[in-house]
């Protein structure tokens, strides 16, 4: 399920590894416009997920994850054939969003299905520590096809990756749920559980900043090279991929400090020095190159941190007659503040000078760093709600 998650995580980036060095440029979009295209991959998510995800309670999670994932990657390669402007790209890029809100969290459930409860948190934070490596990979083989031929291959060859994720379906062991009355889209029981909501919010702050710092790494870096200069090994490709893988471990760490130290106490922890560390890139968006790329290397490591360990408490709270509608409003806070991410980042850059300014990079990072400071709110919210409810008798 891992290999099949990096496989379907390869088209990922491939529009954010690609934005500001070929596509801004080529189709003269503005920043705002930019982040608005790159948004609409988290905006098709965002607007699937709630019914492909409950959908998962009724019938094998799998036959969801298969046609997701082949959906996802044929919207790629025709992202490739037939994008020629910003309302065609946007379009869709929307349908390959679209694609992948029925391969993520589906692959999640089908994987949950299958596994003892004692083995879900590691298995859980595995998974989605996964997700990292596939977005690493993403940026690299994005931007070194473009490189070489042209970013139309790159949406190409990317698309095919997908084809992991089938295979690992057609090899899965059919699984079908139990029957479920009531409504599809009912998420009263999920906005009723105030443990998991907490998480879910969480999670939404957090994919804020994530999803606003990938789509304009690679137009970071490319300023600080013209600007304060870098080493010569230091490229766009190579700052983009580390950042991007080392959140595997992070993730897996963050996860691990969770179960170690407290799941709340870990994650409002980190999510505190993420905002810390954003505010400090922005407010030195001038200094040297080699000092930038330690600061987005700490960056790297506190963004990703406390998703393994949102996910599994999202997933541990949720009743297990409603794990696929818990799953579904997870994602879709999540990936719905993704496009809020980097929409608004985009937006931020334009408003205090474009890419090509500091003070737009400062005002970029400030955003980054509001949006993850909500998230220990949220968490402290969700604390504060479970303790005023009622003990029952007896317990």
């Amino acid at each position: 399920m891992c290999l099949g998650q990096v496989g379907n995580l390869l088209p990922h980036v491939t529009l954010s590894a690609n934005l500001a060095q070929h596509l801004m440029p080529q189709w003269h979009l503005s920043a705002a416009e930019g982040g608005l295209m790159a948004s609409g991959y988290a905006f098709g998510y965002m607007l699937a997920v709630p019914v492909l995800t409950t959908l998962t309670d009724r019938i094998d999670a799998r036959i969801v994850l298969l046609i997701g994932s082949i959906a996802s990657g044929l919207a790629t390669i025709a992202f490739g054939l037939f994008a020629d402007g910003f309302w065609s790209a946007t379009a869709i890029w929307s349908l390959a969003g679209l694609g992948f809100a029925g391969a993520y969290m589906p692959g999640l459930k089908a994987l949950t299905d299958r596994l003892p409860v004692g083995d879900a948190s590691r298995a859980v934070t595995l998974y989605t520590s996964s997700f990292s490596l596939g977005v690493g990979l993403s940026f690299l083989v994005a931007q070194v096809i473009a490189d070489r031929w042209g970013w139309r291959a790159a949406f190409i060859v990317t698309g095919i990756g997908p084809v992991a994720m089938a295979i690992a379906c057609l090899s899965m062991e059919a699984r079908k749920p139990p029957p479920k009355a009531g409504s599809l889209l009912d998420f009263r029981p999920v906005f009723a559980n105030r443990e998991a909501l907490g998480y879910i919010l969480g999670y939404g702050a957090h994919c804020f900043e994530l999803y606003g710092i990938r789509t304009w790494l690679v137009g970071f870096w490319t300023f600080v090279i013209a600007h304060q200069g870098a080493p010569s090994w230091l490229t766009p490709v190579l700052v983009s991929f580390v950042f991007a893988v080392i959140s595997m471990p992070a993730s897996i760490l963050g996860n691990e400090a969770a179960l170690r130290f407290g799941r709340h106490r870990a994650i409002t922890i980190v999510m505190i020095a993420s905002a810390c560390i954003a505010l400090l890139i922005g407010l030195n968006a001038t200094a040297p190159g080699w000092v930038l790329a330690v600061l987005l290397l700490l960056y790297g490591l506190t963004v990703p941190a406390d998703s393994g360990a949102l996910t599994a408490g999202m997933s541990g709270a949720a009743s297990p007659q409603h794990r696929g509608a818990t799953l579904a409003l997870h994602s879709t806070v999540g990936f719905g503040l993704s496009a809020a991410g980097a929409w608004g980042t985009g937006l931020a850059l334009d408003l205090a000078g474009g890419p090509q300014s500091a003070l737009g990079w400062l005002s970029a990072f400030v955003i980054l760093a509001m949006g993850i400071a909500l998230g220990p709110l949220t968490l402290r919210w969700s604390r504060a709600a479970r303790t005023k409810e009622p003990t029952p008798a007896g317990v």
